[in-house]
């Protein structure tokens, strides 16, 4: 069966054009499927039954997995299976009636203005590495792009002068713009520190580390969480946080849902959706009057 999941993620990545984080979770989702399934003697694709997944759902159930893990395991084997009746592995799909728990909806953990100023402030900027800082917090408030996007981007992506960055993920690419405190941080460390940091002159990643080396996940994470620290946030404070914040920002000082989504990147605006709670054209436009720190 894992070579079937293989196929399946291979066929993601190339057909779908879907993202990183999509095709891990999915990967994560099936390999946990794949595992029980062997551990009751099911061990060829074509043996699986609704029977069978069934199961699987109310062993999650009974292992207290989170409703909305269930139903994304749900979603997974939909995918999957649907794939590999097309595809003529499979005579019939199993499971194609099985139906997700019911979520509720639960609104996203977000900083308030006042909280993202303080922390904002946290670096002093007067050193390489807070400048760098400085212009990694800002650029994320202002654009709401995912960590490993902030951490992926290159110098060529960033456009000073007009106010913009390119995000590149699995052959798609969106245009977020940013305000001026985003621009004033970020033209300080490009143009004041940043070769000095690097360790090979040639290095294209716009952040690097003490080291002069890209910048890593969990090497952003510390200092968020240095700098969450030294504002005095007691609420748990991730890069996502920081999204969840940016989106909610704009929607609460009436952005209109589709352009957040454009600018999150998100693929379907049902997913911009939870945020439509905390509020009540164009991008650039809509960026300009909405957004709480230019």
């Amino acid at each position: 069966m894992q070579s079937n999941i293989d196929s399946f993620i291979m066929y993601l990545h190339n057909e779908k054009k879907t993202t990183e984080n999509t095709e891990v979770s999915y990967k994560r989702d099936l390999n946990k499927l794949c595992s029980y399934l062997n551990s009751v003697g099911v061990t060829d694709v074509k043996s699986v039954t609704s029977t069978n997944l069934n199961s699987y759902i109310m062993y999650l159930e009974k292992n207290n997995s989170a409703s909305s893990t269930i139903s994304r395991a749900v979603a997974s084997m939909r995918s999957f299976f649907t794939y590999l009746y097309k595809n003529k592995v499979i005579d019939t799909i199993p499971g194609e009636n099985i139906k997700a728990p019911k979520l509720e909806k639960k609104l996203p953990g977000i900083l308030t203005v006042d909280e993202i100023n303080r922390l904002l402030e946290q670096p002093s900027a007067k050193n390489d590495i807070e400048v760098r800082d400085k212009a990694m917090l800002e650029l994320l408030y202002a654009t709401g792009i995912r960590v490993t996007e902030l951490i992926n981007l290159k110098a060529e992506d960033v456009n000073i002068d007009l106010g913009y960055i390119v995000c590149r993920e699995s052959g798609r690419e969106r245009i977020v713009p940013f305000g001026n405190k985003a621009k004033d941080a970020l033209k300080e460390y490009m143009t004041n520190w940043r070769k000095d940091m690097l360790k090979d002159p040639s290095l294209s990643y716009l952040f690097v580390n003490c080291h002069g080396e890209p910048m890593s996940r969990q090497g952003f994470w510390k200092l968020l969480k240095k700098y969450g620290d030294k504002a005095g946030i007691e609420s748990e404070i991730t890069p996502h946080t920081l999204r969840h914040s940016f989106a909610a920002h704009l929607v609460s000082n009436g952005a209109d849902l589709k352009s957040v989504q454009e600018m999150l990147g998100h693929s379907v605006l049902s997913t911009t959706q939870i945020y439509a709670d905390f509020g009540g054209k164009r991008i650039k436009e809509v960026y300009d009057k909405t957004h709480p720190r230019k």
